[in-house]
């Protein structure tokens, strides 16, 4: 379930970042399938990154 809400915010918050993007550039046209691919993209990095992160607390020094 938690990688299913990643890829839902992360798909919502990449498309938002197309349609923004892509007004304020001139002529630009929103494509929502880049965004999609591009959402799925960044979702694979953001579950290797978490994967990779350690969980333990530090040590002191």
């Amino acid at each position: 379930m938690r990688y299913f809400w990643t890829f839902f915010w992360t798909f919502l918050l990449v498309q938002m970042l197309s349609y923004v993007v892509s007004s304020m550039t001139e002529g630009g046209v929103f494509n929502f399938m880049s965004g999609a691919i591009v959402s799925i993209g960044v979702t694979v990095l953001i579950i290797i990154a978490s994967a990779v992160i350690p969980n333990e607390p530090a040590e002191k020094h």
